[in-house]
């Protein structure tokens, strides 16, 4: 190569300017000659047969967990009912439309040496003790439980009636209930009576009754 080729290569003289414009010339040699040679490098990998592209191993995907139904309590299985021993016959009736009426309940009391059956009673929702006559035509209150029930107020002694101890007067009332236990008879007729020492349940308290019997000292009551 000879002087004038070399000078290219060589800085040129006459001052800094000079060496700076020969510094630029030299980079952007350089760098374009870097650009070219990495392409060509690259096309030679790109365009080369010496085999298939290898491609890098992938890690199997990890397992998924099956999703699994929530768990419901455990239900601890039960013996079937017995068989009923009920008669199929009510179960007929409802089937035709047919009312069925309530099953009987019964209540007995044994009478005292007086010949009379005592119970205690609630008398709307007043408690007392009243003695069983099944000779007497209505339910009779003493002036004490009348005061009790609630009935006492503005009496009108106009029914005269005749006992033991001769005629007595007897004011009419109406009492709400009249409560046995688990009997309850409603809206029932009665009378407060002058001089009476014990209440009586007589016939409008009776009559109300699916019946009623007297049998060697016990009183039977049965409703429904």
């Amino acid at each position: 190569m000879d002087r004038q080729s070399n000078r290219f290569l060589e800085p040129e003289r006459g001052g800094g300017t000079g060496m700076v414009g020969w510094a630029a010339k030299q980079l952007m040699l350089w760098g374009v000659g870097a650009l070219i040679l990495y392409a060509v490098v690259s096309n030679q990998q790109l365009f080369s047969g010496s085999g298939p592209a290898r491609v890098a191993p992938q890690a199997p995907p990890a397992p998924r967990a099956e999703a699994q139904p929530a768990t419901a309590p455990r239900v601890e299985p039960r013996p079937a009912p017995a068989a009923s021993t009920v008669p199929a016959q009510p179960e007929h009736l409802r089937a035709l439309g047919q009312v069925v009426p309530p099953a009987i309940q019964s209540l007995s009391l044994r009478a005292r040496p007086d010949g009379y059956a005592y119970v205690k009673a609630s008398v709307n929702g007043a408690e007392m003790v009243m003695a069983f006559d099944t000779g007497a035509v209505s339910v009779s209150l003493t002036h004490a439980d009348a005061l009790k029930a609630g009935v006492a107020g503005s009496l009108n002694y106009s029914l005269s009636f005749s006992t033991a101890n001769g005629l007595a007067r007897g004011a009419p009332v109406m009492l709400r209930e009249i409560r046995i236990g688990q009997l309850v008879i409603p809206d029932v007729h009665a009378v407060v009576m002058e001089n009476m020492q014990v209440s009586l349940l007589g016939q409008t308290f009776l009559n109300r009754l699916h019946g009623y019997n007297m049998q060697d000292g016990v009183l039977t009551l049965t409703w429904q």
